[in-house]
């Protein structure tokens, strides 16, 4: 059974972002005062912009949730001082809500296996406190953690390594998957945080026996109250617990008993789920449709454009695309996810030159192997002698703007002016 009195949140992704603003705001006003949130950067740690990513982070509490925001800062376990480590785990051993984001879920591991950061986390949830995992530290809370740049990036074999399993102290033996819907592969499979299905359906069959998997939609929060023993779904998407071949799917809205994430119920009734008010949501645009759907639409046009040459087409996908990523910082998307956008739009520059470089230049380059054939057929009329089908041709080519003029030096053609 779950123990604790606070609150475990784990979010598929988005935890900066317009998307979740109100549920922020929600887990923070139902914290007791003095509700000091904490940012804890282990994750980004190796990352040269570590600095701008614990700074948007504040910033996106300031401006949006409207809560201060401190930061605990533990990038490495070797290369900070004793001074600054046991200054990190004062700062989150005071924290009623701290939050937990992107960067690796391996490198994270590393870096706090031998630490008290684990213990402090489960300390202050027993003791009421709210944590917020989301993205890659979402991995890094269960039983096992997915190695996911080591294989989507590097190409190592498929494997599991062990995760800071913070879940078990709270009676839940569960492997966290965030990203369950990705879809920013395009012509790939990214589904079940960039494993693909096919790929992923073979690590789940490493998993132990019992091992039971909890997939986060992108934008999605799983909020596990464990004073209430209610595990509630918010955002956008959908939180799927699977063991095996049994698979259970709770949308947003949907509110269900804890003991579904211990395997202690094995479905669950329809009517012990409830559905609750969606106020949580933002009104603002952004909450309403996720970021990387906007891009895969406008891709969709791109490339529809450039199928059909349409100019006015390509170029408004292109100004569509800048204008989204622009909106996207001012929405304070992560660093990686604009720069995975800027991607898209510097890949569909690379497409425009290329179809340009393989676009003749001029009309005259383009008619060349026409014209060429033409007038070689018109010269075998002439040397035929049948100089009324010469002169035929020659006067289907200057119809057609081409003014074919017979020199000294051989036959020229050329497009008037």
């Amino acid at each position: 059974m779950a123990t604790g009195q606070g609150k475990i949140v784990l979010m598929g992704s988005g935890e900066l972002t317009a998307t979740m603003v109100e549920v922020h705001k929600e887990l923070i006003a139902g914290l007791d005062p003095p509700r000091k949130a904490v940012f804890l950067d282990t994750p980004a740690g190796f990352q040269l912009n570590v600095d701008q990513i614990s700074e948007t982070a504040v910033q996106y509490f300031q401006k949006r949730v409207q809560h201060p925001l401190t930061v605990a800062s533990f990038r490495s376990a070797e290369g900070i001082s004793s001074y600054d480590a046991e200054n990190a785990f004062h700062t989150l051993r005071q924290a009623d809500f701290v939050l937990i984001g992107p960067g690796s879920p391996t490198y994270t591991v590393r870096q706090t296996k031998q630490s008290p950061i684990p213990d402090i986390l489960c300390k202050r949830v027993d003791r009421g406190g709210c944590l917020v995992a989301a993205s890659a530290a979402a991995l890094t809370v269960g039983r096992f953690t997915l190695p996911v740049y080591e294989i989507y990036k590097v190409g190592e074999d498929l494997h599991w390594v062990d995760g800071m399993d913070l879940l078990s102290h709270f009676g839940f033996d569960l492997v966290v998957i965030p990203h369950w819907n990705n879809a920013e592969g395009g012509t790939h499979d990214t589904r079940r945080c960039f494993m693909g299905d096919s790929r992923f359906r073979r690590l789940e069959a490493l998993l132990p026996d019992d091992g039971m998997i909890l997939g986060l939609d992108e934008h999605t929060a799983c909020i596990i109250d464990l004073g209430q023993q209610q595990v509630t779904v918010k955002g956008l998407g959908r939180v799927t617990v699977q063991q095996r071949e049994v698979r259970q799917v709770f949308r947003k809205g949907d509110s269900f008993p804890a003991s579904v994430l211990t395997g202690e119920s094995s479905g669950v009734d329809p009517a012990q789920i409830t559905r609750v008010s969606h106020d949580f949501e933002s009104s603002d645009a952004s909450a309403r449709s996720t970021f990387w759907e906007t891009i895969h639409a406008i891709e969709k046009d791109f490339n529809v454009g450039l199928k059909t040459r349409d100019s006015a087409q390509i170029t408004n996908a292109l100004l569509e695309l800048d204008r989204a990523i622009w909106q996207g910082k001012q929405d304070l998307e992560s660093d990686q996810t604009i720069s995975e956008a800027r991607e898209v739009l510097r890949d569909q520059l690379v497409v425009i030159g290329t179809a340009l470089s393989e676009t003749p230049s001029n009309e005259s380059v383009c008619l060349k192997p026409l014209v060429d054939r033409l007038l070689d057929l018109r010269d075998r009329y002439r040397k035929g002698g049948n100089f009324q089908a010469a002169d035929e041709l020659r006067d289907i080519l200057q119809q057609a703007r081409i003014l074919v003029e017979d020199t000294p030096e051989g036959v020229r053609w050329r497009i008037p002016d």
